[in-house]
């Protein structure tokens, strides 16, 4: 398994229109997409005293699903013009990590 995970930040006062953007238009057009091997994504959202901090993290089967979603270029970020309107600043990169554990804790 394959995970990327990528951050950008907003003002307070277009944190929730961005929200809106990533969950109800960018995401599902990615989803739409059909990528066999994307298996989970979810979206962080942390709020300081100056800005919104978003972190999304995609989870693929392996490096194809990734490609078939990414492209050639893998670690360059996904930042469509209507989301860089309303984002401060954004990561040009994603990151990839290999997932080694997962741990289930019931208590």
């Amino acid at each position: 398994m394959i995970v990327r995970i990528w951050q950008g930040w907003t003002s307070h006062d277009d944190a929730d229109e961005y929200e809106r953007l990533l969950t109800l238009e960018i995401i599902p057009s990615i989803e739409a997409k059909g990528i066999s091997g994307l298996k989970e994504v979810e979206v962080f959202r942390r709020e300081t005293d100056i800005e919104t901090e978003f972190m999304t993290k995609y989870v693929f089967t392996g490096i194809e699903a990734l490609k078939a979603m990414a492209g050639e270029e893998l670690e360059k970020a996904y930042v469509p013009l209507n989301a860089r309107k309303l984002l401060k600043r954004f990561e040009a990169t994603a990151r990839h990590f290999e997932k080694r554990f997962l741990g289930v804790y019931t208590g």
